[in-house]
């Protein structure tokens, strides 16, 4: 495998040295319980792939962005009793980014990109705290699933270790998959109130309340097909983002409709 001078982790300071990059992508995941038959590094993997599929397209297409390290470690609050499940509190996330975009700004890159795969991870704030703190930094952040309809691509998708993230592992790293049936069924349990039920109301899931193998969603009709399929779509929806987002300036991103 060749060199991949949009990968931090893989390039050297012979080629940073003399690459003017212009955005920054940060894969951010989590360490934790993805049902009995995925790895604790499930999130990771996911989202360290996307970005550097996503920047491959994107460097192709003339744009100067790298890919920085994945931050393993997500908010993991509601899991605190499953053994091994690594928390990092929001507000130590917060920290982290700080001292990234720190470095960013130091070497002219203004635009960074969070490509996050877990949702118990949420930017949105630490985004519009960050632009008070940082305001020659672009920040904003992506949630690689919500791209299209899921439902147009597998039958039942999940919320966390199911159809979807099984397919997409079955396609990427099949190697650290256990059998389909070493999983558990993935059934999760609902709220008794209507407004938590619905969404329009938000509070802490105690996970192992919620779901007897971690999982939530049925991962039975997983396929590697339907992985790639999926990723093809998200990582060239990104990368068309990040080309369109390198061209622009931060100044001048609104247009009348």
């Amino acid at each position: 495998m060749s060199i991949r001078p949009y990968i931090l982790s893989e390039t050297n300071w012979k080629s940073v040295r003399d690459t003017d990059y212009t955005i920054a992508l940060l894969p951010w995941g989590a360490t934790e319980a993805h049902n009995y038959h995925m790895p604790y590094a499930t999130d990771n993997i996911q989202a360290e792939h996307i970005a550097g599929e996503a920047a491959k397209l994107a460097w192709g297409a003339g744009t100067k962005v790298i890919v920085l390290p994945c931050i393993p470690y997500g908010v993991n609050t509601g899991q605190l009793d499953i053994r091994l499940c690594m928390n990092m509190n929001p507000s130590t996330q917060y920290a982290i980014l700080t001292d990234i975009v720190d470095v960013l700004l130091r070497h002219d890159i203004d635009k960074l990109v969070i490509i996050n795969s877990h949702g118990g991870n949420n930017f949105k704030n630490m985004i519009r705290e960050m632009s008070i703190d940082q305001p020659d930094m672009y920040m904003c952040s992506i949630n690689w699933w919500k791209i299209g309809d899921s439902n147009q691509y597998f039958d039942e998708p999940g919320d966390h270790a199911g159809e979807l993230e099984t397919s997409i592992l079955m396609h990427v790293r099949p190697d650290l998959l256990l059998p389909l049936s070493e999983a558990g069924s993935g059934y999760g349990k609902s709220y008794k109130l209507k407004g938590l039920r619905e969404g329009w109301v938000t509070g802490q899931r105690e996970w192992t309340r919620v779901s007897k193998d971690t999982g939530v969603g049925n991962p039975q009709h997983a396929t590697a097909e339907k992985g790639k399929t999926f990723l093809d779509n998200a990582t060239r929806e990104i990368s068309s983002f990040i080309v369109e987002l390198d061209a622009l300036d931060p100044e001048d991103i609104y247009v009348d409709l």
